[in-house]
């Protein structure tokens, strides 16, 4: 069973393991980044982050897993790096995660991003990645910290065009 979704440029660090898994409860975590699965040193350093089983997997290990993750007792915080993996995540590969809330953590400044909040910047592809899970009856809140909320994917996706 998935218990939370989030996004998150860092995607398993202190905040992930500790602050988050109190308010959604959660025995593992499944990270989904291409390459971070793909590379031993990044899939090492965020296995080791966490005392919670733990996975990074790419989006075709999800493909082959996810079934069996859904059918397992154990509940899971699933996490991609940015909302177009999330989007290719939960809309492409589509199954029911039992939950229609996204929580959106850091998001790092770039060139060519939009500064939402602090540590909280998209780009207009990451945009339409989000456009795309509201209109799929995602929930879409930007949080770094749940008592810090900047708000909800409705308020800001007027500054990409959408109305």
């Amino acid at each position: 069973m998935i218990s939370f979704i989030r996004i998150d440029d860092r995607m398993i660090h202190g905040q992930t393991c500790t602050r988050w898994s109190l308010e959604y409860p959660c025995t593992g975590l499944i990270a989904i980044n291409d390459k971070a699965a793909s590379t031993p040193v990044l899939k090492a350093a965020y296995k080791n982050a966490s005392d919670k089983k733990t996975f990074v997997w790419t989006l075709a290990d999800w493909q082959a897993k996810k079934e069996k993750v859904l059918a397992s007792q154990d509940q899971y915080f699933l996490i991609a790096k940015n909302p177009v993996d999330m989007a290719k995540v939960l809309l492409d590969q589509p199954f029911d995660p039992g939950t229609r809330e996204i929580c959106v953590g850091p998001c790092n400044d770039r060139p060519g991003a939009v500064k939402l909040g602090n540590n909280q910047s998209i780009t207009q592809e990451e945009a339409e990645a989000f456009e795309k899970l509201m209109a799929a009856g995602y929930n879409i809140e930007f949080a770094l910290i749940k008592e810090a909320a900047i708000g909800n994917w409705k308020k800001f996706r007027g500054q990409f065009g959408f109305n």
